[in-house]
């Protein structure tokens, strides 16, 4: 039984390596091709005219030679002279210099000053003598050189564009992973799940996107446990503390009360603990943001009402719509309300605007130092008996996961003492 893909090729990966091989080697190939014929086209041009300057001279030499009837004199670079065995001139050009001749007898090419001589013994024992400027041969070698070149010159800009767009249009796919690559974090662990890759990207894909699975599987099994922990320590914890309550209610021993007693408030520690815990865990795994704008000011005043007066609400007349999830900002506004109460003196100040959400409570000022801790896990500021350690840290988790930030700032502006914390959101969203 065939499968439904039986009998159809399996398309191969492109290859980048060999795409820009082949590429660049064509380019290449069709510039050189190019400048060829546009090299060879103009070097023709430049033999035609040294042979059309040549037979230009050489009918110029026969009209310059003296003695031949009708000869009209022309301006003529190309010299010669003919001499007998006895040294008698034969024939000269009319602009000939005896001079220049008489001083080089010798067989074969010599140059004279600014001339090229060349002097052929005949067979009857005379000379004849030809001389040209060497100005000529000069400028018939830069000529051909400039034809050589004027064409390469010319295409190696054309080839550099040629070259950045071809470069530029195979290696978008490398572009296309490094973008998807970089618009992933810790909210968006998903496979990158790229089409059509090139056959050197397709391991740099798979390694992401294992590495991705791997993170997420962590991240998961780390909330999973936070939760579950918490989750299961509500049940004893309520359970030790309503037994401990009763054990102070039926205990008469004031010692026996006292320690009775430390031991329910270190249970309702460990009660706040677990509830701290399970909303850092629920933290983790909420978006923060459901791409949609809520009026958060009956939020606030629902959570103001919970703390029989010790929050001070400056709220706007108007709506304030944050593109922000209703329970996740709940969350995020009850951890920053309980901070300021627990370590600092009530009322706390809470302040909201579209753009942001402020609370300040006066207290002992934070150094700097401890400052910049204290959105880490368990970390306090002050009395290390205060507080679970985790509100802030909630708050930087929600905050993030919103696209919105944190700002701590110890003493509050404009004071000497007090802390504040706001938040501010992404505007761009609302």
């Amino acid at each position: 039984m065939k499968g439904p893909s039986d009998g159809v090729p399996m398309s191969r990966p492109r290859s980048l390596r060999r795409d820009l091989a082949l590429g660049f080697g064509a380019g290449i190939a069709l510039t050189w091709l190019i400048a060829l014929l546009v090299g060879w086209a103009i070097l023709r041009r430049e033999i035609d005219e040294v042979y059309d300057a040549a037979l230009g001279r050489t009918a110029d030499r026969l009209l310059a030679i003296e003695g031949i009837p009708g000869g009209t004199p022309r301006r003529s670079d190309l010299v010669a002279r003919m001499t007998g065995p006895e040294g008698q001139v034969l024939f000269r050009s009319r602009n000939a210099d005896d001079a220049l001749f008489a001083s080089h007898r010798d067989e074969g090419f010599s140059d004279a000053g600014d001339m090229r001589v060349l002097t052929i013994k005949t067979e009857g024992g005379g000379l004849l003598q030809v001389a040209a400027p060497l100005e000529e041969r000069g400028a018939a070698a830069r000529e051909t050189l400039a034809g050589m070149l004027l064409p390469s010159i010319l295409l190696l800009p054309l080839a550099f564009l040629g070259v950045s767009w071809f470069t530029r249009r195979r290696l978008a796919p490398v572009e296309v992973l490094s973008r998807e690559v970089a618009g992933r974090d810790a909210r968006d662990l998903r496979s990158l799940g790229l089409n059509d890759l090139p056959a050197e990207l397709e391991p740099i894909q798979k390694a992401v996107d294992q590495l991705m699975a791997q993170l997420d599987m962590a991240l998961t099994a780390e909330r999973d446990f936070s939760s579950n922990a918490a989750h299961e320590l509500r049940t004893p914890i309520a359970a030790t503390l309503a037994q401990t309550q009763r054990l102070i209610a039926e205990t008469k021993d004031a010692e026996s009360r006292s320690r009775a007693e430390g031991i329910a408030t270190s249970l309702r520690r460990l009660s706040r603990l677990s509830e701290k815990l399970l909303d850092l865990a629920r933290a983790e795994g909420m978006s923060g943001h459901d791409h949609g704008l809520h009026d958060m000011v009956p939020v606030l005043r629902l959570l103001a009402s919970d703390f029989d007066g010790r929050v001070r609400l400056e709220l706007p007349d108007a709506p304030a719509p944050i593109a922000m999830d209703i329970d996740a900002f709940a969350v995020l506004a009850r951890n920053l309300i309980e901070n300021a109460l627990v370590h600092g003196t009530s009322p706390a100040t809470v302040r909201l605007s579209a753009s942001s959400l402020v609370v300040e409570n006066s207290g002992p000022p934070v150094a700097p130092e401890a400052l910049a801790k204290l959105t880490r896990r368990f970390e306090r500021a002050g009395s290390q008996n205060l507080g679970s350690g985790l509100g802030l840290a909630i708050v930087e988790t929600i905050a993030r996961n919103a696209d919105a930030a944190l700002h701590l700032t110890s003493p509050a502006p404009g004071k000497l003492d007090g802390f504040l914390a706001e938040v501010r959101f992404d505007c761009s969203k609302t």
